[in-house]
């Protein structure tokens, strides 16, 4: 079975085999919920590289993987799940597959219904923009493509993502200890791998939010704190990453344009 992700890596999960290599790197958010969620159920998996700057997903190879050459695509056999990556729709087929087939603990999805319907209202309510546009404007944009970003971009970014934080406060956590109820599930998952990708990029959502700074140490201790530091490593160094090349550059703008827009 064979997983692909996001535009910087992707994931090979093996059926029969135990071995474990982890190659590649965990800048995505879409790859680290499922890096993470894979390696706490013990489902066996190999990480392999697909470089962005490179323009590997872009080339002939990866096209046999995904004919869109578009990341995250799934792999399993002769079945291949595949789909486009835009901001507002989260890339949550990936780990339902993953749910579906393997035993894992039912906190993680529910089967109540009502229980369910609650982590599903978060996967498909709450809208990630200003979580994954941040790291554009202060990561990409001046980092990897060495364009600067007009203050007016940031400021309308920091604004919204501010309204975010706040709606993920009083909408999902209110008192509870996590975001659908007492035990972690997907939506908690899915949650603090997009509010790492702003922290990331410099901005320190947890400062001045107390309830959502013990939220975070809750799904820390649920995942394990050494796997939830290892997921994030290379998110928390995005900033010391080299431009992309000239070339590359011309081919990635478009791209990382229509992310923002």
């Amino acid at each position: 079975m064979f997983f692909f992700f996001f535009l910087r890596f992707y994931l090979f999960i093996h059926e029969r085999h135990t071995h474990k290599a982890c190659t590649g790197t965990l800048l995505s958010q879409p790859c680290r919920a499922v890096y993470i969620f894979a390696k706490r159920n013990g489902i066996p998996f190999e990480l392999r590289p697909v470089e962005l700057r490179k323009g590997q997903h872009l080339s002939d190879a990866f096209a046999q993987v995904n004919p869109l050459k578009k990341v995250p695509a799934l792999r399993d056999g002769d079945f291949t799940l595949t789909y486009r990556v835009s901001l507002g729709v989260r890339c949550v087929a990936i780990l339902l597959y993953l749910n579906r087939k393997y035993k894992v603990p039912d906190h993680w999805y529910p089967q109540d219904l009502q229980a369910c319907a609650r982590v599903d209202e978060y996967l498909t309510g709450l809208v990630p923009n200003p979580l994954l546009c941040l790291p554009t404007c202060q990561v990409m944009f001046p980092v990897f493509l060495g364009e600067p970003v007009s203050p007016e971009m940031l400021a309308a970014t920091l604004a919204e993502l501010d309204a975010t934080l706040q709606l993920l406060e009083d909408k999902f956590l209110q008192n509870k200890a996590f975001l659908t109820g007492p035990h972690i599930s997907l939506a908690d998952l899915i949650a603090i791998t997009e509010l790492m990708h702003p922290v990331g990029a410099g901005c320190q959502v947890f400062e001045g939010r107390p309830k959502l700074a013990a939220w975070r140490q809750r799904v820390e201790a649920a995942v394990g704190k050494d796997l939830f530091q290892e997921a994030h490593e290379v998110i928390l160094k995005a900033k010391d990453s080299p431009p992309a090349d000239p070339i590359i550059k011309q081919k990635l703008m478009p791209r990382v344009l229509a992310m923002i827009q």
